[in-house]
């Protein structure tokens, strides 16, 4: 092999190794999802039905959540939570202990409402977030529309502080739930206001 030759394969070879070592600073890397921290103060299921032919709005206090969100890539992003069916405000103050008791909630054998996302899709701007939903020990699918904002105060380009409202529909037969049907509607329109912090 002649010296042109071996320096010709050097330079080559020295080349292959720019590129390389290029392509990899070019090619973004993929960061894990962000752990957020709920701001159980701040954050609430809110909830309307039909009660003697009028509609009328209720709450829930959010307990906890695990949220770990990937705002550029939705779909890595996981959240469960944990919905506090016991504290609930249905309204009027004489629908609370009816919702709570046995032929509706059962919260007393079911303080809890249970949510766990298993797909979430779309972007920023707007997305659909899919998940199973346990009421009264029963447990259904459910989609949500899901909508991201930064809170109040926030820099355009800051992620630290946000605001998640999620909007869907559930069947109170399908978690068997119907007490009082003569009085309330089965459908019930959910909307979930949920403020989150970046966890330090």
């Amino acid at each position: 092999m002649t010296r042109q030759t071996r320096v010709l394969r050097y330079l080559w070879a020295m080349f292959l190794r720019l590129i390389t070592a290029f392509s990899l600073l070019a090619a973004p890397l993929a960061a894990d999802p962000v752990r957020y921290d709920l701001q159980p103060e701040l954050s609430t299921v809110g909830f309307s039905y039909t009660l003697a032919g009028q509609r009328t709005n209720g709450r829930m206090p959010v307990a906890s959540a695990n949220i770990m969100l990937d705002l550029d890539r939705p779909e890595r992003s996981q959240v469960t939570a944990i919905i506090d069916a016991a504290g609930a405000d249905a309204g009027p103050w004489y629908a609370d202990d009816a919702m709570r008791s046995a032929e509706v909630l059962d919260t007393r054998s079911h303080p809890q409402i249970r949510f766990e996302s298993t797909s979430i899709t779309g972007d920023l701007s707007g997305g659909t977030v899919e998940g199973l939903i346990t009421i009264r020990g029963v447990t259904r699918p459910i989609t949500l529309d899901a909508r991201f904002y930064r809170q109040s105060g926030t820099e355009r380009t800051d992620r630290s502080r946000l605001q998640i409202v999620l909007r869907g529909e559930i069947s109170r037969q399908s978690f068997g739930a119907a007490g009082f049907g003569g009085l309330v509607g089965d459908k019930i329109s959910l909307t979930i206001l949920t403020r989150i912090r970046r966890a330090s």
